[in-house]
Protein backbone atom coordinates (compact mmCIF):
# COMPACT_ATOMS: atom_id res chain seq x y z
CA UNK A 1 0.00 0.00 0.00
CA UNK A 2 2.90 2.41 0.86
CA UNK A 3 4.45 1.47 -2.60
CA UNK A 4 1.51 2.36 -4.15
CA UNK A 5 0.88 5.49 -2.39
CA UNK A 6 4.31 6.58 -3.53
CA UNK A 7 4.13 5.71 -6.75
CA UNK A 8 0.68 7.86 -7.24
CA UNK A 9 2.53 11.08 -5.40
CA UNK A 10 5.38 10.81 -7.76
CA UNK A 11 3.04 10.67 -10.74
CA UNK A 12 0.95 13.63 -9.87
CA UNK A 13 4.44 15.57 -8.86
CA UNK A 14 5.77 14.96 -12.31
CA UNK A 15 2.53 16.34 -13.95
CA UNK A 16 2.19 19.23 -12.08
CA UNK A 17 5.94 19.90 -12.52
CA UNK A 18 5.32 19.57 -16.79
CA UNK A 19 2.32 21.99 -16.27
CA UNK A 20 4.63 24.47 -14.83
CA UNK A 21 7.74 24.11 -16.86
CA UNK A 22 5.10 24.39 -20.26
CA UNK A 23 2.46 27.67 -19.12
CA UNK A 24 6.03 29.19 -17.32
CA UNK A 25 7.23 30.92 -14.61
CA UNK A 26 4.28 31.73 -11.41
CA UNK A 27 4.10 34.81 -9.67
CA UNK A 28 6.95 37.04 -11.97
CA UNK A 29 9.58 33.44 -10.96
CA UNK A 30 11.98 33.12 -14.04
CA UNK A 31 13.60 29.73 -14.77
CA UNK A 32 16.67 28.78 -15.60
CA UNK A 33 16.16 29.19 -19.24
CA UNK A 34 14.68 32.50 -18.87
CA UNK A 35 17.32 34.14 -17.19
CA UNK A 36 19.34 32.22 -19.86
CA UNK A 37 17.54 33.97 -22.90
CA UNK A 38 17.27 37.69 -20.66
CA UNK A 39 20.84 37.93 -20.31
CA UNK A 40 22.14 36.77 -23.61
CA UNK A 41 19.16 39.05 -25.57
CA UNK A 42 21.24 40.59 -28.71
CA UNK A 43 20.11 44.25 -27.74
CA UNK A 44 21.11 43.94 -23.86
CA UNK A 45 24.42 41.93 -25.75
CA UNK A 46 25.59 44.80 -28.05
CA UNK A 47 24.49 47.59 -25.37
CA UNK A 48 27.28 47.19 -22.81
CA UNK A 49 29.72 46.18 -25.45
CA UNK A 50 28.84 50.16 -27.71
CA UNK A 51 28.67 52.14 -24.57
CA UNK A 52 32.07 50.76 -24.27
CA UNK A 53 33.87 52.14 -27.82
CA UNK A 54 32.70 55.35 -27.73
CA UNK A 55 33.77 58.05 -24.61
CA UNK A 56 31.51 60.53 -22.69
CA UNK A 57 31.28 63.15 -26.06
CA UNK A 58 29.87 59.94 -28.17
CA UNK A 59 33.35 59.59 -29.54
CA UNK A 60 35.02 56.53 -30.68
CA UNK A 61 38.94 56.08 -30.22
CA UNK A 62 39.85 57.33 -34.16
CA UNK A 63 37.15 60.18 -33.75
CA UNK A 64 38.89 61.22 -30.64
CA UNK A 65 42.41 61.08 -31.36
CA UNK A 66 41.32 63.20 -34.49
CA UNK A 67 39.56 65.63 -32.54
CA UNK A 68 42.53 66.17 -30.25
CA UNK A 69 45.05 66.18 -32.59
CA UNK A 70 43.19 69.13 -34.57
CA UNK A 71 42.72 71.14 -30.96
CA UNK A 72 46.10 70.77 -30.20
CA UNK A 73 47.60 72.20 -33.17
CA UNK A 74 45.42 73.91 -35.32
CA UNK A 75 46.53 77.65 -33.91
CA UNK A 76 49.75 76.40 -34.86
CA UNK A 77 48.55 76.13 -38.87
CA UNK A 78 49.06 79.78 -40.56
CA UNK A 79 47.64 80.88 -44.16
CA UNK A 80 50.37 82.43 -46.08
CA UNK A 81 49.44 84.48 -49.04
CA UNK A 82 52.93 85.92 -50.97
CA UNK A 83 52.41 88.56 -53.88
CA UNK A 84 55.11 88.88 -56.14
CA UNK A 85 55.66 91.49 -59.32
CA UNK A 86 56.78 90.32 -62.58
CA UNK A 87 57.83 92.54 -65.20
CA UNK A 88 56.90 91.64 -68.85
CA UNK A 89 58.50 93.78 -71.96
CA UNK A 90 57.26 96.86 -72.60
CA UNK A 91 57.80 97.83 -68.95
CA UNK A 92 53.99 96.22 -68.09
CA UNK A 93 53.82 94.59 -64.82
CA UNK A 94 52.43 91.71 -63.72
CA UNK A 95 50.85 90.59 -60.05
CA UNK A 96 50.56 87.66 -59.02
CA UNK A 97 49.50 85.65 -55.54
CA UNK A 98 50.11 82.59 -54.42
CA UNK A 99 48.73 80.55 -50.78
CA UNK A 100 50.53 78.26 -48.66
CA UNK A 101 50.87 76.93 -45.32
CA UNK A 102 52.94 77.25 -42.60
CA UNK A 103 53.45 76.02 -38.87
CA UNK A 104 54.51 78.34 -35.92
CA UNK A 105 57.98 77.27 -34.14
CA UNK A 106 58.21 79.32 -31.52
CA UNK A 107 57.45 82.28 -29.54
CA UNK A 108 59.24 84.83 -31.82
CA UNK A 109 57.15 84.38 -34.35
CA UNK A 110 59.50 82.23 -36.98
CA UNK A 111 57.53 80.06 -39.04
CA UNK A 112 58.23 77.26 -41.06
CA UNK A 113 57.16 76.93 -44.63
CA UNK A 114 57.88 75.63 -47.92
CA UNK A 115 60.47 77.77 -49.89
CA UNK A 116 58.35 77.27 -52.89
CA UNK A 117 55.52 78.96 -51.20
CA UNK A 118 57.19 82.39 -50.90
CA UNK A 119 60.04 82.25 -53.30
CA UNK A 120 60.34 85.63 -55.25
CA UNK A 121 57.57 87.07 -53.24
CA UNK A 122 57.97 91.00 -52.58
CA UNK A 123 55.28 91.00 -49.77
CA UNK A 124 54.11 87.89 -47.73
CA UNK A 125 51.26 87.89 -45.81
CA UNK A 126 50.87 86.08 -42.73
CA UNK A 127 47.26 84.97 -41.16
CA UNK A 128 46.68 83.55 -37.95
CA UNK A 129 44.11 81.10 -36.65
CA UNK A 130 42.33 84.11 -34.97
CA UNK A 131 42.01 86.00 -38.30
CA UNK A 132 44.74 88.36 -37.96
CA UNK A 133 47.21 89.11 -40.37
CA UNK A 134 50.56 90.56 -40.51
CA UNK A 135 53.49 90.95 -42.86
CA UNK A 136 56.27 88.92 -42.55
CA UNK A 137 60.10 88.93 -43.71
CA UNK A 138 61.93 86.32 -45.12
CA UNK A 139 64.45 84.80 -42.13
CA UNK A 140 66.92 82.24 -44.37
CA UNK A 141 65.58 79.65 -46.83
CA UNK A 142 66.81 76.33 -48.16
CA UNK A 143 65.93 75.89 -52.03
CA UNK A 144 67.23 72.68 -51.98
CA UNK A 145 65.40 71.25 -49.18
CA UNK A 146 62.65 73.47 -50.30
CA UNK A 147 62.29 74.82 -46.62
CA UNK A 148 62.41 78.21 -45.62
CA UNK A 149 61.75 80.41 -42.44
CA UNK A 150 59.88 83.57 -42.39
CA UNK A 151 59.15 85.57 -39.14
CA UNK A 152 56.25 88.19 -38.13
CA UNK A 153 56.55 90.50 -35.33
CA UNK A 154 54.64 93.36 -33.32
CA UNK A 155 52.13 90.16 -32.43
CA UNK A 156 48.98 91.18 -30.22
CA UNK A 157 48.02 87.64 -28.57
CA UNK A 158 49.92 84.32 -27.81
CA UNK A 159 51.48 82.15 -30.40
CA UNK A 160 51.38 78.16 -30.32
CA UNK A 161 54.38 76.77 -31.37
CA UNK A 162 53.76 73.13 -32.67
CA UNK A 163 56.00 70.08 -31.02
CA UNK A 164 58.28 68.15 -32.79
CA UNK A 165 58.33 64.67 -33.16
CA UNK A 166 60.81 62.16 -34.26
CA UNK A 167 61.52 60.38 -37.58
CA UNK A 168 63.60 57.75 -36.09
CA UNK A 169 59.96 55.92 -34.89
CA UNK A 170 58.05 56.50 -37.90
CA UNK A 171 56.98 53.05 -39.50
CA UNK A 172 54.72 52.33 -42.32
CA UNK A 173 51.51 52.07 -41.72
CA UNK A 174 51.35 54.89 -38.45
CA UNK A 175 48.26 56.67 -38.86
CA UNK A 176 49.01 60.97 -39.93
CA UNK A 177 47.18 63.96 -40.16
CA UNK A 178 48.24 66.83 -42.46
CA UNK A 179 46.81 70.45 -41.62
CA UNK A 180 46.85 73.23 -44.01
CA UNK A 181 45.08 76.08 -46.30
CA UNK A 182 44.22 73.70 -49.29
CA UNK A 183 42.35 76.23 -51.89
CA UNK A 184 42.73 78.89 -49.30
CA UNK A 185 40.44 76.90 -46.64
CA UNK A 186 42.18 77.78 -43.49
CA UNK A 187 43.36 74.92 -41.29
CA UNK A 188 42.10 71.70 -42.84
CA UNK A 189 42.86 68.59 -41.51
CA UNK A 190 42.95 65.79 -43.44
CA UNK A 191 44.09 62.08 -42.49
CA UNK A 192 45.80 58.59 -43.78
CA UNK A 193 48.52 56.66 -43.14
CA UNK A 194 51.97 56.55 -44.28
CA UNK A 195 52.50 54.76 -47.46
CA UNK A 196 56.56 54.42 -47.69
CA UNK A 197 59.78 55.89 -46.04
CA UNK A 198 63.19 56.30 -47.12
CA UNK A 199 61.60 58.03 -50.84
CA UNK A 200 63.74 60.89 -52.53
CA UNK A 201 62.14 63.26 -54.45
CA UNK A 202 63.48 66.09 -56.90
CA UNK A 203 63.02 69.45 -56.22
CA UNK A 204 65.79 71.74 -57.11
CA UNK A 205 67.79 70.80 -60.56
CA UNK A 206 69.92 67.61 -59.70
CA UNK A 207 69.16 67.98 -55.84
CA UNK A 208 67.58 65.05 -54.21
CA UNK A 209 65.90 65.60 -50.55
CA UNK A 210 66.27 61.74 -48.99
CA UNK A 211 64.30 60.36 -46.77
CA UNK A 212 61.12 61.89 -48.23
CA UNK A 213 57.88 59.99 -46.27
CA UNK A 214 55.41 59.14 -48.57
CA UNK A 215 51.99 59.44 -47.62
CA UNK A 216 47.89 59.15 -48.44
CA UNK A 217 46.43 62.24 -46.59
CA UNK A 218 44.70 63.91 -49.22
CA UNK A 219 47.07 67.16 -50.01
CA UNK A 220 46.16 69.97 -52.48
CA UNK A 221 47.27 73.10 -53.74
CA UNK A 222 47.44 75.61 -50.86
CA UNK A 223 48.85 72.44 -48.34
CA UNK A 224 52.33 73.13 -49.14
CA UNK A 225 54.30 74.26 -46.17
CA UNK A 226 51.80 72.95 -43.74
CA UNK A 227 52.52 70.63 -40.52
CA UNK A 228 52.54 66.31 -41.24
CA UNK A 229 51.30 64.96 -37.65
CA UNK A 230 51.66 61.84 -35.60
CA UNK A 231 48.81 60.72 -33.27
CA UNK A 232 50.42 62.75 -31.02
CA UNK A 233 50.09 65.89 -32.60
CA UNK A 234 53.64 66.28 -32.76
CA UNK A 235 55.31 67.45 -35.94
CA UNK A 236 56.63 64.77 -37.97
CA UNK A 237 57.21 66.18 -41.67
CA UNK A 238 56.29 69.24 -43.64
CA UNK A 239 53.59 68.30 -46.82
CA UNK A 240 55.47 69.88 -49.75
CA UNK A 241 54.61 67.93 -52.64
CA UNK A 242 51.81 65.91 -54.85
CA UNK A 243 52.22 62.92 -57.38
CA UNK A 244 49.25 64.09 -59.68
CA UNK A 245 48.46 64.51 -63.55
CA UNK A 246 45.50 66.85 -62.59
CA UNK A 247 47.23 69.24 -60.00
CA UNK A 248 44.95 67.82 -57.32
CA UNK A 249 45.39 64.83 -54.74
CA UNK A 250 45.54 61.39 -56.31
CA UNK A 251 46.58 59.76 -52.61
CA UNK A 252 50.21 60.13 -53.15
CA UNK A 253 51.64 62.85 -51.01
CA UNK A 254 55.32 63.68 -49.70
CA UNK A 255 56.10 65.26 -46.72
CA UNK A 256 59.78 66.48 -46.04
CA UNK A 257 60.52 64.39 -42.81
CA UNK A 258 61.25 66.47 -39.01
CA UNK A 259 64.69 64.66 -38.95
CA UNK A 260 65.94 67.21 -42.07
CA UNK A 261 64.07 70.04 -40.41
CA UNK A 262 65.49 69.97 -37.44
CA UNK A 263 69.38 70.35 -39.02
CA UNK A 264 68.04 72.88 -41.33
CA UNK A 265 66.00 75.51 -39.07
CA UNK A 266 69.09 75.95 -37.09
CA UNK A 267 71.57 77.10 -39.54
CA UNK A 268 68.60 79.01 -41.40
CA UNK A 269 67.63 81.00 -38.06
CA UNK A 270 71.48 81.50 -37.67
CA UNK A 271 72.89 81.83 -40.74
CA UNK A 272 69.90 82.32 -43.38
CA UNK A 273 71.37 79.36 -45.55
CA UNK A 274 72.85 76.18 -45.26
CA UNK A 275 76.33 75.45 -45.46
CA UNK A 276 76.31 71.51 -46.01
CA UNK A 277 78.75 68.43 -46.90
CA UNK A 278 77.96 66.30 -50.07
CA UNK A 279 78.85 62.38 -50.00
CA UNK A 280 77.74 61.58 -53.55
CA UNK A 281 75.59 58.88 -52.66
CA UNK A 282 72.25 60.13 -54.09
CA UNK A 283 69.96 56.99 -52.83
CA UNK A 284 70.52 53.48 -50.32
CA UNK A 285 68.62 50.66 -49.65
CA UNK A 286 68.07 50.33 -46.13
CA UNK A 287 68.31 46.70 -44.90
CA UNK A 288 68.66 44.96 -41.66
CA UNK A 289 72.42 44.94 -41.72
CA UNK A 290 73.22 48.18 -43.04
CA UNK A 291 72.90 50.70 -46.20
CA UNK A 292 73.21 49.22 -49.48
CA UNK A 293 74.20 52.06 -52.17
CA UNK A 294 71.55 51.96 -55.10
CA UNK A 295 72.93 55.56 -56.75
CA UNK A 296 75.87 57.45 -56.77
CA UNK A 297 76.45 61.43 -58.82
CA UNK A 298 78.81 60.56 -61.70
CA UNK A 299 82.25 61.78 -60.57
CA UNK A 300 80.89 62.74 -57.06
CA UNK A 301 82.73 62.31 -53.87
CA UNK A 302 81.68 58.42 -53.42
CA UNK A 303 82.46 57.44 -56.88
CA UNK A 304 85.58 59.51 -56.77
CA UNK A 305 86.52 57.31 -53.38
CA UNK A 306 85.53 54.18 -55.06
CA UNK A 307 82.16 52.99 -53.60
CA UNK A 308 80.43 50.86 -55.59
CA UNK A 309 77.05 50.84 -56.48
CA UNK A 310 74.74 47.80 -58.35
CA UNK A 311 75.90 46.68 -61.35
CA UNK A 312 73.54 47.36 -64.38
CA UNK A 313 73.92 45.04 -67.63
CA UNK A 314 72.03 46.15 -70.74
CA UNK A 315 70.51 43.69 -72.80
CA UNK A 316 69.15 44.25 -76.27
CA UNK A 317 66.13 42.12 -77.44
CA UNK A 318 65.16 43.52 -80.89
CA UNK A 319 64.65 47.23 -80.66
CA UNK A 320 63.82 47.11 -77.34
CA UNK A 321 67.38 47.58 -74.64
CA UNK A 322 66.53 46.25 -70.51
CA UNK A 323 68.70 47.28 -68.11
CA UNK A 324 69.26 44.20 -65.73
CA UNK A 325 70.84 45.75 -61.79
CA UNK A 326 72.50 43.27 -59.81
CA UNK A 327 72.02 44.95 -56.07
CA UNK A 328 74.90 42.21 -54.72
CA UNK A 329 77.21 43.76 -56.30
CA UNK A 330 76.74 47.52 -54.41
CA UNK A 331 78.68 48.03 -50.59
CA UNK A 332 77.01 48.13 -48.21
CA UNK A 333 77.80 50.76 -45.44
CA UNK A 334 77.65 49.56 -41.90
CA UNK A 335 79.53 51.96 -40.04
CA UNK A 336 80.50 55.72 -40.23
CA UNK A 337 84.19 56.73 -38.63
CA UNK A 338 83.11 53.82 -36.26
CA UNK A 339 79.84 54.63 -35.82
CA UNK A 340 76.90 52.08 -36.79
CA UNK A 341 74.61 53.62 -39.25
CA UNK A 342 71.04 51.25 -39.43
CA UNK A 343 68.83 54.06 -41.00
CA UNK A 344 69.52 56.57 -43.75
CA UNK A 345 68.77 59.50 -41.27
CA UNK A 346 71.87 58.02 -39.41
CA UNK A 347 73.78 58.60 -42.55
CA UNK A 348 72.66 61.55 -43.74
CA UNK A 349 72.25 63.36 -39.69
CA UNK A 350 75.93 62.47 -39.52
CA UNK A 351 77.17 63.74 -42.87
CA UNK A 352 75.36 66.79 -42.66
CA UNK A 353 77.20 67.84 -39.03
CA UNK A 354 80.41 67.92 -40.95
CA UNK A 355 81.87 70.55 -42.76
CA UNK A 356 82.58 70.49 -46.85
CA UNK A 357 86.15 69.08 -47.36
CA UNK A 358 85.97 67.20 -44.08
CA UNK A 359 87.17 63.24 -44.66
CA UNK A 360 85.08 60.75 -43.12
CA UNK A 361 85.65 56.84 -42.78
CA UNK A 362 82.81 54.45 -44.05
CA UNK A 363 83.22 50.91 -43.28
CA UNK A 364 81.76 48.65 -45.92
CA UNK A 365 81.21 45.67 -46.64
CA UNK A 366 82.08 44.29 -50.46
CA UNK A 367 81.76 40.78 -51.27
CA UNK A 368 81.71 39.40 -47.73
CA UNK A 369 84.59 41.30 -47.34
CA UNK A 370 85.11 44.27 -44.28
CA UNK A 371 87.13 47.36 -45.70
CA UNK A 372 87.11 50.88 -44.79
CA UNK A 373 87.16 53.75 -47.34
CA UNK A 374 88.36 57.23 -46.79
CA UNK A 375 85.61 59.66 -48.21
CA UNK A 376 86.49 63.26 -48.69
CA UNK A 377 83.06 65.27 -48.82
CA UNK A 378 82.24 68.03 -51.20
CA UNK A 379 79.60 70.42 -51.71
CA UNK A 380 76.29 70.43 -54.48
CA UNK A 381 78.01 72.75 -56.13
CA UNK A 382 81.36 71.15 -57.12
CA UNK A 383 79.15 67.95 -57.63
CA UNK A 384 77.04 69.94 -60.11
CA UNK A 385 80.20 71.33 -61.69
CA UNK A 386 81.42 68.11 -61.72
CA UNK A 387 78.81 66.99 -63.91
Amino acid sequence: MRFFLGCLLSAVLASLFTIWMTQGPVDGVLTAQDRRTRIESPVERVRPSTSRIYDEDGFSPEEAISVAVYEAVNRSVVNITAKSVKTERLLLTEHSEGTGSGAIIDHEGHILTNYHVVTGAREINVTLYDGTSYTATMIGADPLNDLAVIQIENIEGELFPVQFGDSRVLRVGMRVFALGNPFGLERTLTTGIISSLNRSLQIHGNWKIKSIIQIDAAINPGSSGGPLLDSHGRLIGINTAIATTSGQSSGVGFAIPVSLISRVVPQLLKNGRVIRPESGIDKVYQTEKGLLIAEMRPNGPAERAGLRGPKITKTRRGPFTLNREDRSAADLIVAIDDQKVVTADDFLGYIEGKQPGDGVMLTIVREGRRITIPLKLGTPESVERAE
